[in-house]
């Protein structure tokens, strides 16, 4: 059997426009000799697509695109994604894979597995199949999983026991081919995991397995492709690019093992993060990103992405100077801009900055200048850009790292201002390391900006760890806490100081506010702040502090 593998971009709720990407594959596939094509997840509504579910004219829709498909299918079969009615008990719909052929539905497979962890949350709208059973096409027997199925077989601890492994029990029932369709979200170490989990159900089950992945951003999830097929040894036979869409074709009677690369971390995270933008911008009908050049690290990194993601013509920095900016930062952001080909322009401050000084002098008299002063040039900033942003129609894009976003150090309504936080899942010693990557083969970012102590530049000589430990140890911390789930006291242990310690886990706790009201982030590690990490607001920290 020739099987096809067609990992698709969809765009979450584009019916119409997924249903394309699907019968342009399908095409391919026929003409290229498949007798099966095999495509992602939920790819005619496109994944994740939250609250959509609960629209009534979705599921018409969804139905009149599956309608369309079995009138073009031939003798090729045709595995995808969708949602179904449920027209049995329980919640209304079900996450479903559906195999196509002879211009009819053979079959309606029942996802088994609803992930409620991390940033799923499968079981609010989907019930689950109460068994798995195989399916017999042009001669082989089939076993279709979705996604969650099969990795109860991840060698990490599985975060929910579903008390059920339909791989098991579809190879128990006897299959040749395990399929795979999936909607699995990229973070940094994630192809690796995944390689390995999959060549551990070949090899256990003994059967060929095809996995298909979605690929392309949606919102907050980036998702990286890299659909394999391995043989019954756990031998990878096909392996498809990440973060871009692509179809590949294997025949089950000739299978070959390929090597797989594991390729530049750093160039996989900025793969991700470019994806992000790009996806991002597109899907919400915006063409052009617009960037508060600093100066700064942060900043720099941004537009690189940018111009990556969107092509140099449709990124715009602007640089936005006071007194307390040193010349050389604006002078970096001016190198930077003409080192990329982005258009540059700069709208002073300090003017601005005066006259709210001047407004603000009767009730601020006899204070010191201080965090106020030091918020209204970030509020000033970030007012500007949106101006800009409603002006031209462009999207403000956020500058702030994760390391920031997590202790508080970034302003409401000033830098947090825009509409995607690109590097908000990108702790500031990875920011440092992708300034290197990007100016790997010539200097791009210029060379003081990287060793120039990190600064905010909101009053003479700041510093950022006049207020923070130095970034090593604070991202070491929140990677613990955060990403990890450690406790202040297994913290501790590791060897970091007491003071340190309390001091961020504070900040963390205290800060939430802040970030509930961020721009959506970009997801790169196993856990980032956003949709994926639900924490309440109002809340005591003591059982946090280890109190």
């Amino acid at each position: 059997m020739k099987i096809a593998m067609a990992q698709i971009n969809p765009t979450v709720g584009d019916i119409s426009g997924n249903l394309h990407k699907v019968q342009e594959a399908y095409c391919h596939a026929v003409k290229d000799g498949a007798d099966l094509l095999v495509c992602p997840e939920m790819v005619l509504l496109g994944y994740p697509p939250k609250d959509l579910l609960e629209r009534s004219e979705i599921h018409k829709r969804l139905e009149s695109a599956m309608k369309d498909l079995e009138a073009m299918v031939n003798d090729v079969g045709l595995i995808f994604g969708t949602v179904v009615r449920n027209t049995g008990h329980g919640r209304p719909l079900i996450n479903a894979a559906v195999l196509l052929a002879e211009g009819q539905t053979l079959q309606t497979v029942t996802k088994s597995l609803l992930p409620t962890y991390d940033v799923f949350d499968e079981e609010r709208y989907f019930e689950p199949a109460i068994s798995s059973e195989p399916i017999a096409f042009k001669g082989q027997r089939l076993g279709i999983t979705i996604c969650e199925d099969i990795w109860k077989h991840a060698e990490e601890d599985v975060p929910h026991d579903y008390g059920r492994d339909p791989a098991a029990e579809l190879a128990g029932k006897g299959i040749d081919i395990l399929i795979n369709i999936s909607a699995s979200p990229y973070n940094k170490g994630k192809a690796e995991l995944r390689q390995e989990l999959l060549c551990r159900v070949a090899r256990k089950f003994e059967v060929l397995v095809i996995y298909v992945n979605q690929v392309g951003a949606n919102d907050e999830l980036i998702f990286d492709g890299r659909s394999t097929a391995l043989n019954a040894s756990g031998q990878v036979v096909c392996v498809l690019p990440g973060f871009e869409e692509g179809m590949g074709i294997i025949d089950t009677n000739a299978m070959i093992e390929v090597s797989v690369s594991t390729g530049d971390e750093m160039e996989e995270i900025v793969d991700a993060l470019s994806l992000g933008v790009r996806d991002y911008l597109r899907k919400c009908g915006f063409r052009q990103g617009l960037i508060g050049l600093s100066g700064g690290i942060d900043s720099s990194v941004v537009a690189c992405l940018a111009a990556r993601a969107l092509g140099p013509e449709n990124v715009w920095g602007i640089s936005m100077p006071s007194n307390f900016n040193l010349s050389a930062s604006y002078e970096d952001s001016k190198i930077l801009a003409e080192k990329l080909g982005i258009r540059f322009d700069t709208l002073p401050i300090q003017d601005i900055f005066d006259t709210y000084l001047k407004a603000l002098a009767p009730v601020f008299e006899g204070r010191p200048f201080g965090l106020a002063e030091e918020n209204t040039q970030a509020r000033i900033r970030g007012g500007l850009l949106m101006a800009c942003s409603n002006k031209f129609g462009n999207i403000v894009l956020t500058t702030g790292n994760k390391s920031e976003l997590a202790v508080g150090y970034c302003t409401l309504y000033g830098d947090m201002c825009g509409g995607l936080a690109v590097i908000s899942d990108v702790p500031k010693c990875m920011v440092y390391a992708m300034a290197d990557w990007f100016n790997r083969e010539e200097e791009v970012i210029p060379r003081r900006v990287i060793d120039r102590p990190p600064s905010a530049e909101l009053r003479p000589d700041q510093k950022d760890q006049d207020s923070l430990p130095p970034y090593e140890i604070l991202d070491a911390i929140l990677k613990a806490f955060v990403e990890e789930h450690r406790s202040r006291e297994e913290i501790l242990q590791i060897g970091f100081e007491v003071d340190a310690v309390d001091k961020i886990l504070h900040l963390i706790n205290f800060n939430e506010y802040k970030r509930s009201q961020a721009a959506p982030g970009l997801r790169v590690t196993t856990k980032a702040f956003g949709f994926g990490r639900r924490m309440p607001i109002a809340k005591s920290f003591d059982v946090l502090m280890g109190k």
